[in-house]
């Protein structure tokens, strides 16, 4: 396994704003970036972290929190209720925060490191990691949904 570069918004915007496309077969090397992708946001003490955050345009995202480690392959958002306003930052805008609105629970569904499809059910901060890195896939940064910045 490997730490991976993370792209940081202050360098290179432009890439962290591109979309990602889906992964069609997923093979050894889907794996070993799963592998890489979760070392580095443990490594980084991230909670999310997206495969365009490591200069790869995959739909591809790992999550972990109390819950658990998710991997994400193509995964998409079916359902979606409540709000919640809360703290967020992110891996690739070091030292900036903001409050953002997100739902409270959300429904997903992706493909696992074998190809299976699976749903989650999540409320809370795994809620809120889904969105924010499933944005990310989109090219869209959490800043660009913040309501209130907060400053050092």
């Amino acid at each position: 396994m490997a730490i991976l570069k993370i792209v940081k918004k202050d360098t290179d915007e432009a890439f962290l704003r591109k979309k990602s496309r889906p992964v069609e077969q997923i093979t050894p090397r889907i794996r070993t970036l799963l592998d890489d992708m979760v070392e580095t946001m443990r490594y980084a003490n991230g909670c999310g972290l997206a495969g365009v955050q490591v200069g790869v345009l995959r739909r591809i995202v790992v999550i972990e929190t109390d819950e658990g480690l998710f991997e994400m392959i193509n995964p998409r958002i079916i359902a979606m209720a409540g709000e919640q306003e809360s703290e967020e930052g992110c891996l690739s805008l070091p030292g900036e925060w903001g409050i953002t609105k997100r739902p409270m629970y959300v429904t997903a569904r992706a493909l696992n490191r074998d190809g299976e499809e699976y749903e989650i059910v999540a409320e809370g901060l795994l809620a809120k990691a889904i969105c924010h890195e499933l944005d990310h896939l989109d090219g869209v940064l959490y800043t660009d949904k913040v309501i209130r910045k907060i400053e050092d």
